[in-house]
C-alpha cells in the first residue's frame, strides 16, 4: 500500500515546493520595499513610441515622489518604466516570467525575480502596489487589469487605484463593459467605478498619493 500523504505522485510533490519556493522568496524581497506602484504595458512598443516617453515620464515622477517600480522585467512599457524609475532614483524591479520564447530583462532592471508561475508573480504585483498603472497592451496586461479589477469587485483585496492610461486605446473596452455587460446585468454600474482613465502622467501620480493617504494594502 502506498502510504504517501494523499498519494501524490514525486514530480506533483515537488511542483509543490518549487511553488512554494516562488512565494517566499518573492514574500522575502518584496517585503523590504516599502511602497511601490506595478506598471504594465506592451512588450512591442519601441522607445520611439509616444507610450514609451508617457510610461518612462510617469515612472520617473513616481520614483521622484519615493515610489518603487514594479514591472515584469521585459522590453517595451516595461522597459520604459524601470528606466524612468532609475532616472527618478527610485528602485527599479523587474518580476521576469519564464517562457517558451525566453523574456530577456531589460537593462533598467536593478532588482530581478524570475518566476516560473504566472499566479505566483501575479500576487507580487497585487500585493506590494498602492496602485497599477496600465498602458496599452496585449492579453497579458488586460489579463493583469482585469485580475485587480475582479479582486477589488470580489472584496479579495482592499481597493487600490487602478488606472488606464491611453484614451484612444481603451475607450473601445470601456464602451462594451458599458453596453453589453452592464445591459444583461453582469457588471454593475459601480463595478465601472472601480477603474479610471487617465492620460497625463502629472494626474495619475496626484490621484494615486491623494488615494492611497491612509489606505492599507493587500493582506494574505
Amino acid at each position: 500500500m502506498n502510504h504517501t500523504p494523499f498519494n501524490l505522485k514525486s514530480e506533483e510533490s515537488w511542483r509543490i515546493f518549487r511553488i512554494l519556493a516562488e512565494f517566499v522568496e518573492g514574500f522575502e524581497e518584496l517585503s523590504k520595499v516599502g511602497k511601490a506602484v506595478s506598471i504594465f504595458g506592451s512588450t512591442h512598443i519601441t522607445s520611439k513610441d509616444p507610450y514609451y516617453k508617457k510610461a518612462m515620464e510617469t515612472a520617473r515622477l513616481f520614483a521622484k515622489a519615493g515610489y518603487a517600480i514594479i514591472t515584469g522585467g521585459g522590453p517595451g512599457i516595461m522597459e520604459a518604466a524601470n528606466r524612468g524609475a532609475k532616472e527618478g532614483g527610485g528602485l527599479s524591479i523587474g518580476l521576469n516570467i519564464e517562457l517558451p520564447t525566453e523574456q530577456i530583462p531589460n537593462r533598467y532592471v536593478e532588482k530581478l525575480l524570475s518566476f516560473r508561475y504566472f499566479f505566483c508573480r501575479k500576487m507580487m504585483f497585487v500585493k506590494y502596489a498602492h496602485a497599477f498603472i496600465v498602458f496599452p497592451g496585449g492579453f497579458g496586461t488586460a489579463d493583469e487589469f482585469f485580475e485587480s479589477i475582479t479582486l477589488i469587485q470580489t472584496q479579495r483585496s482592499p481597493r487600490f487605484p487602478v488606472i488606464l492610461v491611453g484614451s484612444e486605446y481603451w475607450k473601445g473596452l470601456i464602451e462594451w463593459m458599458k453596453g453589453l455587460p452592464l445591459k444583461m446585468g453582469s457588471i454593475s454600474a459601480s463595478d465601472l467605478e472601480i477603474f479610471t482613465l487617465i492620460d497625463e502622467p502629472q494626474k495619475i501620480i496626484k490621484a494615486v498619493k491623494e488615494y492611497n493617504k491612509g489606505k492599507k494594502l493587500y493582506t494574505i
